[in-house]
């Protein structure tokens, strides 16, 4: 039994198993032959070819007709089965080598979630409607040890991200801008550290890969931070900034365009801050089609966003 288990998971040919079937359908190995197009004697090849395979003899002649044995009256029932499930794993595995389809496991940041992906999510829906994108918010540490540990697909991710198995792809420049309540005072032209440091801050979460780039831009003028409020959400940044509780460091993207609000004044910083948003995939990933596609849409949207 063992023999025959081993036989069927590796190197059994279900060319061989259809011919034994037909030869018993028949009753005859020159029959078959004739269906199958090929000569009798490559019949009789084929079928002794399967018994030492699964070491039992399948067919006898009674009479004038081949008929199956025990064993092979056995494994006549299985074999609609076994060609059931061939054909549903083709039928499984022809999409993908028709089209796009498949899941792809995107993880991001919460800013670039709500203000850089919509739209690019948007055509890849409307494009590949077979594929789905599953996205999850987070920080970069986080998804570098799941782009690692391949419990993610690909990350759109703040730098620095260290990783030996990494493959990393910058794409864009985001540069951070100052934000603060329109009617309590209007802000200088521009924003310096020392400015900012006196006045009430609301600042992202301290685990936030922003967060330490806005701590490293007041540690070069030798200031730290000691803001009112950390938040995870840049929305509530946004609400709370506009209440008049403080003012706030902003990627530019989340109070541009449609991260717009007339009740938020935003102004630039002195000296610049920018961050660098990357691609980081594992260096040993194959690509299917859906994840190539998410990749190339993202990198796109990137191009045209740095145009003037």
């Amino acid at each position: 039994m063992q023999a025959i288990s081993k036989t069927l998971a590796t190197d059994l040919d279900l060319g061989l198993l259809r011919t034994f079937a037909l030869v018993v359908d028949t009753g005859s190995f020159s029959a078959a032959a004739e269906k199958l197009g090929i000569t009798q004697p490559a019949v009789s090849a084929q079928m002794r070819q399967l018994e030492r395979r699964l070491s039992v003899r399948l067919v006898e002649r009674v009479g004038r007709r081949a008929r199956p044995t025990a064993a092979g009256a056995d494994l006549l029932t299985h074999l609609p089965h076994i060609e059931a499930a061939v054909e549903a794993a083709l039928g499984a595995v022809a999409p993908h080598a028709a089209g796009v389809t498949g899941r792809v496991r995107l993880g991001t940041g919460a800013t670039a979630c709500l203000y850089f992906l919509p739209s690019i999510l948007r055509r890849l829906h409307q494009e590949f409607p077979a594929l789905s994108v599953v996205v999850s918010t987070g920080n970069t540490d986080d998804y570098v040890r799941r782009i690692e540990d391949n419990t993610m697909d690909l990350a759109l991710v703040t730098l620095p991200a260290a990783g030996r198995s990494l493959a990393l792809t910058p794409i864009l420049e985001d540069e951070f801008v100052a934000v603060g309540p329109v009617g309590e005072g209007r802000l200088p032209a521009r924003l310096t550290p020392e400015l900012l440091h006196a006045r009430p801050l609301l600042l992202f979460e301290p685990r936030a890969s922003t967060r330490r780039l806005i701590d490293d831009w007041f540690a070069a003028q030798q200031l730290r931070p000691q803001p009112v409020m950390e938040l995870g959400s840049v929305e509530a940044i946004k609400e709370l900034v506009a209440a008049g509780l403080g003012c706030s460091i902003l990627p530019k993207m989340a109070v541009a365009g449609r991260g717009a609000r007339s009740d938020l004044e935003v102004r630039p910083l002195r000296p610049r801050l920018q961050r660098t948003l990357a691609l980081i995939v594992r260096r040993d990933k194959p690509l299917s089609r859906g994840l190539q596609q998410v990749f190339n849409a993202i990198v796109q949207e990137a191009r045209r966003s740095r145009r003037p």
